[in-house]
């Protein structure tokens, strides 16, 4: 039997793990859900726990567990035996918010999922895009408030249910990151392959500063090129973007060692 792990970054309680956990025990898998205790965005690799007594703490769920750690740590745990034989598969998600473009290093979900990668598993980062293409304007942001309930946890956790054979048969250490639009399954355009836009949905950027402080605002990013992540999500399509795990550079000509003189 596949060992699937499922966490996230939002914590145990969030909706998205739960939709995801169920899709796929839909599928005839048991997998293991643990995730932060408390909301861990933005983490990306961080391996951070709080720990009582030398502990991190383990708290039990009618749904899996809630650990007092980052999704990276979480993951490092599940490899180190903490909650049963290592996982084959991690999946993470399903993250309130599209991961998209090179903005991707800072997210816990994909960072969760490229930590699995270096222990030689397959792994699969999804999120659900929250944001409508009017809701973030230049110069400020003007975010349309929607409850949890009212979002398509679904569409996002069937199709990534659905490339748990592709992924079963890829190669070991295969990441991937699935972006799903908020809308019905019936409503997707499709899945398409697609590149990281240079940028995210939107930028940081400084909207005031004094001696003592800066507030900072998000704005809305360049036109996206053609094929990335953020074009098609914004033409309703889901996207898959294959991530390199993290690897040594072969790329870039190295200085050969100087012979002291």
């Amino acid at each position: 039997m596949t060992r699937i792990l499922i966490t996230n970054d939002d914590g145990v309680d969030a909706p998205g793990i739960r939709a995801l956990a169920e899709a796929v025990r839909a599928r005839g898998f048991d997998p293991v859900v643990a995730a932060p205790a408390e909301e861990q965005s933005g983490m990306s690799a961080a391996l951070t726990a709080v720990t009582e007594g030398g502990r991190v703490t383990l708290k039990t769920r009618p749904h899996g567990y809630g650990v007092t750690a980052t999704p990276a740590y979480i993951v490092v745990l599940a490899f180190l035996g903490v909650f049963g034989p290592p996982p084959d598969i991690v999946l993470s998600g399903i993250n309130r918010g599209a991961n998209t473009g090179r903005g991707v290093l800072h997210s816990g979900t994909v960072g969760a999922a490229l930590t699995a990668a270096n222990h030689g598993a397959r792994a699969l980062a999804v999120s659900l895009d929250i944001i409508a293409p009017a809701d973030v304007h230049s110069g400020g942001a003007a975010f349309s408030i929607t409850a949890d309930e009212s979002l398509h946890w679904t569409t996002a956790a069937e199709q990534a249910a659905d490339l748990l054979d592709w992924l079963t048969e890829s190669p070991p250490a295969t990441v991937a990151n699935l972006n799903v639009p908020d809308r019905p399954a019936s409503a997707l355009a499709g899945l398409r392959p697609a590149t990281l836009a240079t940028f995210g949905q939107v930028n940081m950027a400084v909207a005031e500063r004094g001696d003592d402080f800066a507030r900072l605002t998000l704005e809305r990013g360049a036109p996206p090129e053609e094929g990335s992540d953020v074009a098609l999500l914004t033409q309703g399509y889901a996207t898959l973007t294959a991530l390199s795990p993290i690897s040594e550079a072969t790329t870039i000509p190295i200085p050969t060692q100087r012979t002291p003189r």
